[in-house]
């Protein structure tokens, strides 16, 4: 499983090792945070159609986009569950996410939010509507 800030961002950053993975006979699913509505190259729009097109290539399981706003995601609950909620969906054995150190603030943020809510996910208490409690590896 591969979480990211940006519909283009595990292309650009592990596609290769994701299409290996599928050649290997796994499942992935990508979840992305935002639509990239604020990127400079191209719209809201195109990064969509991009992406879907990427996935189709790849021979991504499935991919989902949270619709969270590009720029202006932040660490907080709702955000974490809803991430929480992906992690208990999918039971991943591997977690990829953004690299914790970039020029794009983004970037950063999402990976420390992944941590968090892949540690969340094992919790029982928490609550949410898919109730598998499952605690990847950190990402």
């Amino acid at each position: 499983m591969a979480f990211a800030a940006h519909p283009d961002d595990i292309e650009i950053s592990c596609g290769g090792t994701i299409r290996k993975h599928i050649d290997l006979g796994k499942k992935i699913a990508i979840v992305d945070f935002t639509k990239g509505e604020l990127g400079t190259r191209g719209t809201a729009v195109t990064r969509m159609e991009e992406s879907a097109l990427s996935s189709e290539i790849l021979g991504i399981h499935d991919r989902v986009n949270l619709g969270f706003r590009d720029g202006f995601f932040v660490h907080d609950e709702s955000h974490l569950l809803e991430i929480v909620k992906m992690v208990r969906k999918y039971q991943p054995e591997i977690v990829l996410a953004n690299t914790p150190k970039d020029r794009h603030p983004d970037h950063g943020r999402a990976s420390g939010i992944v941590s968090n809510a892949c540690f969340l996910s094992g919790l029982m208490k928490i609550k949410t509507k898919i109730v598998n409690a499952h605690k990847p590896d950190p990402p």
